[in-house]
């Protein structure tokens, strides 16, 4: 901001502006060349730098708005403009410094920066401007006055408003021989290539201090709002949803804004003062016992004083208490039975107690990633029995199982494109058709493959063949076949794509009736 304290920032940039000023008075020597980029190298630095901080505030104050999108979104709009017009000023800065430094072989070899005809042909014919110059003014002006506008509503950070209509003034320009002179031919005009280049950098400098200045301002002007005790919200925080009858509720309360070093003067909870060393560290620690079975309420209220008012917050929440547990939940994901041949999904728990505290055994059964997950491979027998065991919080045992039906797959059908059944098809269809073999109403995406079959043309001898598709004796048949014959596909040999130990049932038969 123009007024108050500088940061520590602000401070180097102006100490690099005396620097760049004093150094204009001296002979440009290979030296003074080279410090001019060095100094350009900096005010880059920096500006990569406080780039990476705005992004980062504009990321937070998204996530705000999302949270809290009726309390942020006006700053979050206002920040958004400010952004754009920062992003193309910077962008069309980027764009002349990268036309200037193309005019030499080695763009890091300041000392060969000696020579101002660029900016001088480029801005200027003559004494008067061409429209590149119109153009820097333009975007000088288009910046400060956007800036302006944008804020003009904001009452605190009019400071702001004035350092940006101070910094990237245009005004003419009286030197010290009292002649006014116009601001570009003052700053840019005759001026070594370096000097300039390094100019341009430091108004990049200026944008994202304008840039990091608003942002920070307008999350202040938010936060002194916000830190009136007013604004914060009480909020019961249970160490877990629901307690066993007979436990201690154990929990705590917190303020919206859990500062440490805040301090209630007085909590009642239930009717009951807490005592003294129940409040710590911004929170108030809760411990009473659980009551009886069923949803239980907890009232109060913190008190503060601020001023000479004391401020009454109120404390409103409940709580579940529930029997402890004395069954397992346990479930199959897909249906009330288990499959051979199939990995089985299974989530298995106990109400009330952590998944590192249960374990279940079975054949077959594996336990996989993520809590109560386990997978089922049955075997022989038709049916499978899960026995499962936890561990209470007071430390006391607890086991349960269940018995669940082992069943085989169920009958593949044939398919020729996809098609199962009695089907009619054109012979040059069926010529090139792949034969397969589906699992009907059956909850597993079970993929099969085929690997041979029987092909059978009325009148003609039944054609074994390997694979899924037609070979040359199946089709040399096929070619004899009248229209309207029947052409039987039977014996299919599926298997299961990834586990062709497992033997399905008999597939199906197809019967295609010719077209043609």
């Amino acid at each position: 901001m123009a007024g108050g304290k500088l940061s520590a920032r602000q401070k180097m940039i102006n100490l690099m502006y005396l620097v760049f000023i004093a150094m204009l008075a001296l002979n440009m020597s290979k030296e003074v060349l080279s410090a001019f980029g060095l100094m350009n190298e900096k005010f880059s630095e920096s500006n990569e730098a406080a780039t990476e901080r705005n992004t980062q505030f504009m990321e937070g104050l998204a996530e705000k708005v999302e949270e809290q999108p009726a309390k942020y979104q006006p700053l979050k709009a206002q920040a958004d403009q400010i952004s754009v017009l920062a992003t193309n000023f910077n962008a069309y800065l980027t764009d002349l410094k990268t036309k200037m430094t193309s005019t030499v072989e080695d763009p890091e070899d300041y000392e060969i920066m000696d020579k101002g005809d660029f900016l001088d042909q480029h801005f200027f014919i003559g004494d008067k401007l061409k429209p590149e110059g119109e153009e820097f003014l333009n975007q000088m002006k288009t910046f400060r006055e956007g800036v302006a506008e944008v804020l003009k509503d904001n009452p605190d950070l009019q400071d702001i408003v004035n350092d940006v209509q101070k910094k990237f003034a245009t005004d003419a320009v009286t030197n010290r021989d009292g002649n006014v002179i116009d601001w570009l031919d003052y700053h840019y005009k005759g001026f070594p290539l370096v000097a300039s280049l390094t100019k341009m950098t430091a108004l990049q400098a200026d944008v994202k201090t304008t840039e990091s200045e608003m942002l920070s301002s307008m999350l202040a002007g938010k936060l002194k709002v916000e830190a009136s005790l007013t604004n914060f919200d009480a909020i019961v925080v249970p160490d877990k949803t629901a307690f066993f009858q007979g436990e201690q509720f154990t929990g705590r309360i917190i303020l919206g804004k859990n500062d440490k070093t805040l301090r209630a003067d007085k909590v009642i909870i239930n009717g009951k003062e807490l005592a003294e060393d129940a409040m710590q560290a911004g929170q108030t620690m809760l411990k009473f016992p659980a009551g009886r079975i069923g949803e239980q309420k907890i009232k109060g209220e913190f008190q503060f004083k601020e001023g000479d008012s004391i401020i009454s917050i109120p404390v409103e929440s409940s709580y579940a208490v529930i029997p402890k547990p004395n069954a397992a939940t346990i479930s199959a994901d897909k249906m009330n039975v288990v499959y051979r041949g199939v990995s089985n999904p299974m989530t298995i728990s106990f109400a009330g107690i952590p998944d590192n505290k249960v374990a279940a055994s079975a054949p077959g059964l594996q336990k996989v990633s993520g809590v109560g997950k386990y997978v089922m491979n049955p075997g022989t027998g038709r049916e499978v029995t899960i026995r499962v065991s936890g561990k209470l919080p007071d430390g006391k045992p607890v086991s349960d199982s269940q018995t669940f039906r082992i069943k085989d797959i169920p009958k593949p059908t044939g398919t020729v494109r996809g098609e199962d059944g009695a089907i009619k098809m054109q012979r040059n269809a069926l010529n090139i058709s792949t034969i397969g073999a589906k699992l009907d109403d059956f909850d597993f995406d079970l993929p099969l493959s085929v690997s041979g079959f029987k092909f059978k043309v009325l009148g003609q001898p039944t054609i074994n063949v390997s694979g899924s598709k037609l070979n040359s004796r199946a089709k040399a048949v096929l070619t004899k076949a009248k229209r309207g014959s029947s052409v039987q596909i039977f014996d299919i040999q599926a298997k299961i794509k990834g586990n062709s130990s497992y033997r399905l049932k008999k597939v199906s038969p197809v019967i295609i009736e010719l077209t043609n």
